[in-house]
């Protein structure tokens, strides 16, 4: 049964959140207003517990988030927020988690986003940032990590780098990612209306600013749609009050058909993106992340996490 906590954060983002996906207009409006407010910066209390450096990758700030030991094995942590809203603070708060808890090094860029940019120049910095981490880290040690538009960016990357020749990462972990941005599958109209978040109106506003003029069936858009043999074990993160889940859970089982490895969380009662926010849910999820990654027994991951959960009491 979902927790009281999912329960009201479900009740605020349907009087909040929900609005800007409502209609084209009042997306743009949600834009208007967050380039005033947004700060893609770390949280000032994540310096005191990992190392950050800052550098900068045509023009866009790009940061490495680094635990104080660990064997430095890296995530490219690609944001979620419609390819038009900024990383927040929530990113950051599972980042420095995924940091702490698996030791691994995590490469967050902030990349170009939409409708300042557009696709070419959201993968043109991803993929050089890519291509730049090649030369630090072998590819076998390099996971892709994204969250909602995130998501989908992983994939197409991954998509692109085989196209290009290149070594692919050796793992996904995709968290309720936008996978079919051609809303053939009439599922989807029937998940808009028990989705606290998402609407189709705003959504495919978002699709329009960042796309270029593609078509929204094109691989690139919509990867469910490229090769699925290219990519690498995924594990996919699902929510049943999710306007994406169907297609998501379709995803799933077409990797499988073209012999990709993929272990699905499917969580009732969920919404978008829940493994962000702090609650019963999200800690199940982020568990489940630590697991996959590190391949950790259970009895060493509570362990683990036990160590975790006392260092948060003293900080």
């Amino acid at each position: 049964m979902p927790s009281l906590k999912s329960h009201l954060v479900s009740l605020i983002l349907r009087h909040s959140r929900k609005r800007a996906f409502s209609s084209p207009e009042n997306l743009r409006r949600w834009i208007d207003y967050a380039r005033k407010t947004e700060d893609y910066h770390p949280p000032a209390l994540l310096k005191a517990r990992l190392d950050i450096a800052e550098t900068s990758l045509d023009g866009f700030p790009v940061y490495e988030i680094a635990p104080k030991f660990g064997e430095r094995r890296r995530i490219l942590y690609l944001h979620g927020g419609a390819y038009v809203f900024q990383i927040t603070s929530y990113h950051w708060g599972l980042i420095a988690e995924m940091a702490e808890r698996l030791g691994f090094a995590v490469t967050v860029p902030v990349y170009p986003i939409a409708p300042e940019h557009d696709f070419h120049a959201m993968f043109g910095m991803v993929g050089d940032l890519y291509r730049r981490m090649l030369e630090e880290t072998d590819a076998e040690d390099i996971v892709f990590m994204g969250d909602s538009a995130g998501g989908n960016m992983a994939v197409v990357l991954t998509m692109m780098a085989a196209e290009e020749g290149l070594p692919l990462p050796s793992r996904h972990v995709l968290i309720s990612p936008g996978l079919d941005m051609s809303l053939s599958n009439p599922e989807v109209f029937e998940a808009e209306r028990n989705d606290p978040w998402l609407g189709i109106p705003g959504g495919l506003e978002a699709i329009r600013l960042y796309s270029a003029g593609m078509d929204r069936s094109d691989w690139h858009i919509s990867p469910l749609y490229g090769d699925l043999s290219v990519l690498p074990k995924t594990l996919l993160l699902a929510g049943s009050r999710d306007l994406l889940s169907p297609d998501n859970l379709i995803f799933a089982e077409k990797a499988r058909a073209a012999g990709v490895e993929v272990d699905v969380v499917y969580e009732e009662g969920m919404f978008h993106v829940w493994p962000l926010i702090e609650m019963p849910e999200a800690r199940r999820a982020r568990d489940s992340i630590v697991d996959f990654l590190a391949g950790e027994p259970k009895a060493k991951r509570m362990q683990a996490r036990g160590w975790w959960l006392q260092g948060q009491a003293a900080t």
